[in-house]
C-alpha cells in the first residue's frame, strides 16, 4: 500500500484539525438548535447524542465500502468536506420547518420519544454519515504496519484537537457575541477550506498503485481479532456514559448552561486527544498492543473511580467562593480547572484506547486488508458502543440505578474489558515442553497481577461515594455546607 510522502503529512493532520473544529462547532449549534425544537430534556439529549453518534458509526463502518480505491482517497475527502458543509447550510436553513412539524404532533411518553429520535435522525444523520468517513477515507493512504497505525492514531487526536478548539470557540465566542448562523457559516467556510486544501494535495500527490487490495475470501476472524472490537466498544461506551453520568453531576455544581456544557466537553476532548497521542506513541513501539489495551482498561476502573470521589467528596466542597470573581472569565477558568481535574484522567486512557485498539486489530487481521475498512470497523465498534453507552446511561441506568450506581457499573464495565484482554485464554495448551521455560512462570505472574488489579477495582467500585445533598440543593455553594 501507498505511503503518503513525509512533507504531506502536516497538511494532512492540519486537515483533521480543521475538520474537527467544524464537526464541534456544527455540534454545539445543533445542540442548540434541537433544543429548542424538541425541548431541553434528558431524554432529548440521550436520543439526540445518539442519533449523531450513530450516523458517524453507519459512515465509518458502511461508506467505505462503497467508495472504491479507484478515487484518489484526497479527492473523496474533498467531496465529504464539501458534502457536510452544505449539510450544515441546510440544517441551519430548514430546522424552522422541522420545528413547526414537530411542535403539531408533539406528545408524551413512547410515541414522543420515537418522534425526538426521528427528528434527530432527519436532521444529524446526513451530515454525521459524511463525518464519519473522513478517518477512513485517508487511511486508504496508509497501511496496516506500527508506523501506519501511528499516524492514524495521530490523524484521531488532531481531529479531536480541532474538536475541542471548536467546542471552546462555538461556546464562548460565535454563540455568546454572534448567533447560530455565524456560526454555522464559520464552520462551513472551514470545510470549504479543508475540501480544497484536499483537492490540490491530491492533484500534486500520487494516486493509489494499481495494485490495491483486491477482494478476496474473508477468512474467519481471530478470537483475538473479535476481543479487541468488542474491548474498544466496552470503551465507547463507558466513556460516554461516563460522559452522560459526569455532565448531570457537573451541571449541579457549575449550573446547566452551554458553557458549562462546552466546559464540561472541552476537558474530556482534551483529555482525549493527549491520550490518543500518547497511545499513538506507544502503538509504534515494541509493545503488545493487545495486552497494552487490556492494560488500559484496568487502569480505567481506577480513573472513573476517582472521577466519581473527585465530583462527590471533593471538588464540591472547595472554598471558593464565586461572588469574588470580577469577571465571568475568572469563574470560568475555575471551573475549567475542576473539569479537567475530574475528568481529564479516565479521558486520557479512552483517547488512548483507539490507537492501541487499531495496533491490536491489525497485528491479529489477516495480511493484505484494507486499511479503510480496518478503521472503519474500529471506528464503528467504538462508536457503537458510544451509542449504547449515551442512550443506555440516560434512558435505564441512571433512573433505575442512580448516578452512584451507574458510576459503579463504570467500573465494572472497565474491569470486564480489560479481562477480555488480559485474562489467560483457557484454550492456551501447556504441554511438557513449556515446563522448565519462562513462559508458564510469566502467566501466572500475569495472573496473580490481573487477579490484585481485579480485587482493588472492585473495592474502588464499592467505595464510590454517594452524591451530597447539599450539592442538589445550593450548587455550587455547597462549600457553605462543610
Amino acid at each position: 500500500m501507498f505511503s503518503f510522502p513525509r512533507p504531506t503529512r502536516p497538511w494532512l493532520l492540519a486537515l483533521f484539525v480543521g475538520s474537527g473544529c467544524a464537526a464541534l462547532i456544527y455540534e454545539i449549534v445543533w445542540f442548540q438548535l434541537l433544543e429548542l425544537v424538541v425541548g431541553s430534556t434528558a431524554v432529548s439529549l440521550g436520543v439526540l447524542l445518539g442519533t449523531y453518534m450513530g450516523g458517524i458509526c453507519l459512515g465509518s463502518l458502511v461508506l467505505p465500502r462503497f467508495l472504491g480505491t479507484r478515487w484518489h482517497p484526497l479527492f473523496v475527502y474533498a467531496l465529504l468536506e464539501l458534502g457536510i458543509g452544505l449539510c450544515g447550510v441546510l440544517v441551519l436553513w430548514a430546522m424552522p420547518a422541522v420545528g413547526r412539524f414537530y411542535l403539531e404532533f408533539a406528545g408524551h411518553g413512547s410515541a414522543a420519544i420515537l418522534l425526538r429520535g426521528a427528528i434527530g435522525a432527519i436532521c444529524l444523520l446526513p451530515p454525521t454519515l459524511l463525518m464519519g468517513a473522513t478517518l477512513p477515507v485517508i487511511a486508504r493512504w496508509l497501511d496496516t504496519t506500527p508506523q501506519g497505525v501511528a499516524w492514524m492514531g495521530f490523524f484521531y487526536a488532531g481531529n479531536i484537537a480541532g474538536a475541542v478548539s471548536g467546542c471552546l470557540l462555538a461556546g464562548f465566542y460565535l454563540l455568546r457575541v454572534h448567533d447560530m448562523a455565524t456560526a454555522t457559516y464559520v464552520a462551513v467556510a472551514i470545510n470549504g477550506v479543508a475540501a480544497l486544501i484536499g483537492w490540490m494535495l491530491a492533484r500534486r500527490a500520487p494516486p493509489l498503485p494499481a495494485t490495491a487490495p483486491q477482494a478476496t475470501a474473508r477468512p474467519a476472524p481471530a478470537p483475538e481479532g473479535g476481543m479487541v472490537y468488542l474491548t474498544i466498544a466496552i470503551s465507547g461506551l463507558s466513556a460516554l456514559g461516563a460522559e452522560v453520568v459526569w455532565t448531570r453531576l457537573m451541571a449541579l455544581m457549575l449550573g446547566g448552561s452551554v458553557y458549562t456544557f462546552s466546559l464540561i466537553l472541552a476537558a474530556f476532548l482534551t483529555g482525549l486527544g493527549i491520550g490518543s497521542s500518547a497511545g499513538a506513541y506507544l502503538a509504534r513501539g515494541k509493545i503488545a498492543p493487545r495486552a497494552a489495551l487490556g492494560w488500559c482498561q484496568m487502569l480505567l476502573a481506577a480513573a472513573v473511580a476517582w472521577g466519581a470521589f473527585a465530583i462527590a467528596a471533593w471538588l464540591p466542597f472547595w472554598t471558593v467562593d464565586p461572588a469574588l470573581a470580577h469577571a465571568p472569565w475568572r469563574s470560568m477558568q475555575v471551573d475549567l480547572v475542576r473539569c479537567l481535574l475530574a475528568v481529564l484522567p479516565a479521558a486520557l486512557l479512552w483517547g488512548a484506547s483507539f490507537p492501541l485498539a487499531l495496533a491490536a486489530a491489525a497485528a491479529a487481521a489477516p495480511g493484505g486488508q484494507d486499511p479503510a475498512r480496518l478503521v472503519g470497523k474500529i471506528y464503528a465498534a467504538n462508536t457503537l458502543g458510544a451509542i449504547i453507552g449515551a442512550l443506555g446511561f440516560s434512558l435505564w441506568i441512571i433512573p433505575a440505578a442512580g448516578t452512584r450506581g451507574a458510576q459503579q457499573l463504570l467500573v465494572g464495565l472497565s474491569v470486564g474489558a480489560a479481562l477480555l484482554l488480559l485474562a489467560p485464554p483457557l484454550w492456551t495448551r501447556r504441554d511438557d515442553a513449556a515446563v522448565g521455560t519462562g513462559l508458564v512462570r510469566r502467566a501466572r505472574r500475569r495472573t496473580g497481577a490481573v487477579l490484585i488489579a481485579t480485587a482493588l477495582a472492585i473495592g474502588l467500585a464499592l467505595g464510590v461515594p454517594k452524591v451530597p445533598p447539599a450539592l442538589f440543593a445550593v450548587g455550587r455553594f455547597t462549600w457553605h455546607k462543610q
